[in-house]
């Protein structure tokens, strides 16, 4: 049997060459490479350990399994707990293992975790892919150990697997045909997805302002509405550009952008990661128009076999795209003893999940609303 031996520490960028094989043998996670990870550490936006799983058997020895989490408290006084993803902005939390090594690597990761007394036994998991080898390995590496687990959640997000996943038919599709007529018609009509490292760095840029001037930028949500946010966007666009991981696909009209995706890569995947365009050309749809013609484009490039979509159920995306693929979420204590900390933690993941399921309860009542003269009356 291998040995496998599992590290824990920052971010290694140095690893890239055998973080690149690991991605030729397993199912990828563009989140969890060095250069996504690094760019998160040396800007400050998180608190990262990562934990590295190698053959040592092998010569030389071989990187066969990459986890990161993000240490976090939901108060200073709040026990501290490891949060995957492991920054925000990252939409997939599965590991990376070389699926000849899983049921050894998995349970290795939980039990590096454990023995190291610096890390919490506490793990909130959320974005997991539930379709994939590595979570039914995580499954099984908890219900070996007797983990405390709590169910948090599962959905289902767009995911396409091949082109198959496509929607060519129906109404939507027919929608979009007589829309980018409609848009043709105001000037010449083009979607250009320059992958050089100068170009996706500024085209990142139209794709910040484009967010900045739509509701996010009015609910303080874009990414310029918090500079330690555009500092962290910035590094990690910038450096997943410089080895071909990142782009931004433009739609323009008479050249002028109009509509912007930014697309990460890793492996045999695309990310169609974030998305933004002009409000005044919204009649057009702009946004669903550039993604479904990215997605034929994606489908056409050597070496693009899956698009993840880094998207929730009810986007635009599911109106696309017939794909799907589960995402769960689990609460997870690696210690060997019952512990307050995960108590406190499902307590407070409790509490959570009521307050969103009241805000729902709210938002579908049909409450009364007054008229300017001031009689009450009752919509429909």
């Amino acid at each position: 049997m291998d040995r496998i031996c599992v590290d824990i520490g920052s971010p290694d960028v140095s690893i890239a060459a055998q973080w690149d094989g690991l991605c030729r043998r397993a199912a990828v996670n563009v989140f969890l490479g060095p250069a996504a990870l690094n760019a998160a550490h040396v800007s400050g936006f998180a608190k990262i350990h990562v934990l590295h799983a190698w053959n040592e058997d092998a010569v030389p020895r071989q990187l066969v399994g990459v986890w990161a989490f993000e240490e976090r408290k939901i108060a200073p006084l709040w026990p501290a707990f490891l949060a995957a993803p492991p920054y925000d902005y990252a939409f997939v939390s599965t590991p990376v293992v070389d699926p000849a090594f899983m049921d050894a690597v998995i349970p290795a990761f939980f039990d590096a975790i454990e023995r190291n007394p610096a890390l919490p036994n506490v793990i909130r998991l959320t974005h997991l892919d539930g379709d994939c080898d590595a979570y039914q390995a995580i499954a099984r590496a908890l219900s070996a150990r007797t983990s405390q687990t709590l169910a948090l959640s599962e959905h289902s997000r767009p995911y396409l697997a091949d082109e198959s996943g496509l929607k060519r038919s129906g109404s939507t599709r027919k929608k979009l045909r007589q829309d980018w007529n409609r848009l043709s018609a105001l000037g010449a009509t083009a979607v250009v997805n320059d992958r050089t490292s100068s170009a996706a760095r500024a085209a990142f840029e139209v794709f910040l302002a484009l967010e900045a001037k739509s509701w996010k930028g009015s609910y303080g949500t874009a990414l310029l509405s918090d500079a330690k946010d555009a500092a962290f966007a910035r590094r990690l666009i910038g450096d997943l550009a410089e080895e071909r991981s990142a782009s931004v696909a433009l739609l323009c009209v008479d050249s002028e952008p109009i509509a912007a995706q930014v697309l990460l890569y890793c492996g045999t995947m695309a990310y169609t990661w974030k998305t933004a365009f002009n409000a005044e050309y919204a009649k057009y749809s702009p946004g669903s128009l550039l993604v479904d013609k990215v997605t034929e484009d994606l489908f056409a490039t050597p070496g693009v076999t899956a698009i993840e979509s880094c998207s929730p159920e009810g986007s635009f995306m599911a109106q696309l795209w017939a794909g799907r693929r589960a995402t769960v979420g689990l609460l997870v204590d690696v210690g060997a003893e019952k512990s307050l900390n995960f108590a406190l933690a499902a307590l407070m993941e409790r509490g959570h999940a009521r307050l969103k399921d009241w805000r729902a309860r709210l938002r579908a009542i049909n409450w009364p609303r007054l008229p300017k003269k001031g009689r009450l009356v009752t919509s429909r």
